[in-house]
């Protein structure tokens, strides 16, 4: 078996399956905790789940919009206190202004660029706030989106989301509804903006999942194929529905969906209002969260 039972209990934390269920799903899966959840799921045990990768990390993500470009950013440190600190997020809202300003390439290239209005580098005053704190810091991502932008903040920085849109920019009832599609986007996390976004490997990927998970159920045993394929397409549907922020369930009215949303918010307005792209931060989707021993580090101070 190539897993451990801390990797057992982050299995059934994501699946919300049982200990043994996830212990069995590993087993044949020799560890692999992806093929694990599709086995999960084939069985009809798991709900469609995420990588099993949103172990909390602290710091913030945040956003920065100016007239042509938008940026969001997340930084982390090594406690959630931090986050909190006056010093830090300017840190955080400084490094996202610079990757406005100068467009760099990657986080590497961020660091080496100037600082607002001062003459030392993202790197120098990242390096200073590490001294001044006494807490491990870092720039782990950014992304640039140019044209116009309209983003939330949710938590004092724990997610973030932000759209590049097509419309009528000066309307604030157009930015307004924006801001309540970021706010979709944190609460419902599409994966993709539309169907046509959607891989063919992921959807062919989905129906051999579903068909698992119809043909494992007795009710099933004797229906033709041509049958299971409809099911299969109607379960596809509701993928689409569940996974394309546009076909979403409008969070504030579930009786439309978002495109039909932003369509009724274009006809009010007087012009078409479209997303083009839409990008969002979980602050520390993929780190391992530090954990303090602190029986240990008692135990350690007592010798």
């Amino acid at each position: 078996m190539n897993f451990t039972a801390k990797d057992v209990a982050a299995l059934r934390e994501t699946t919300g399956c049982g200990m043994m269920d996830c212990k069995k799903a590993l087993t044949e899966a020799d560890g692999n905790v992806d093929k694990a959840i599709e086995l999960l799921r084939e069985k009809g045990l798991a709900a469609q789940a995420k990588k099993a990768s949103r172990i909390a990390s602290e710091g913030m993500v945040d956003t920065y919009i100016n007239e042509k470009v938008g940026v969001i950013i997340e930084v982390n440190s090594e406690t959630d206190f931090v986050a909190k600190n006056a010093e830090f997020q300017a840190l955080v809202k400084g490094a996202a202004k610079a990757a406005a300003d100068h467009n760099p390439a990657d986080v590497d290239a961020l660091k080496a660029c100037k600082f607002e209005d001062t003459e030392f580098t993202v790197e120098d005053i990242l390096r200073e706030k590490i001294l001044k704190i006494g807490e491990n810091m870092n720039i782990r991502r950014f992304e640039r989106l140019e044209g116009n932008c309209v983003s939330y903040v949710h938590g004092g920085g724990s997610e973030a989301a932000m759209v590049l849109f097509e419309g009528d920019a000066a309307n604030e009832a157009v930015r307004e509804a924006l801001r309540n599609v970021c706010m979709q986007i944190v609460a419902m996390h599409p994966a993709y903006l539309c169907r046509e976004e959607v891989p063919a490997e992921v959807i062919e990927n989905e129906k051999n999942i579903l068909l698992a998970q119809i043909k494992n159920d007795p009710k099933n045993a004797n229906k033709p194929e041509n049958i299971l394929e409809k099911m299969i397409g109607g379960k596809i549907g509701k993928y689409y529905t569940e996974n394309c922020l546009l076909e979403q369930a409008y969070v504030r009215d579930d009786k439309i969906s978002v495109g039909e949303y932003l369509k009724q918010v274009g006809k009010e307005a007087g012009s078409e209002v479209a997303i083009k792209s839409f990008v969002s931060y979980v602050k520390g989707e993929g780190l391992e969260k530090r954990v303090d021993d602190f029986a240990a580090e008692v135990a350690s101070m007592s010798k």
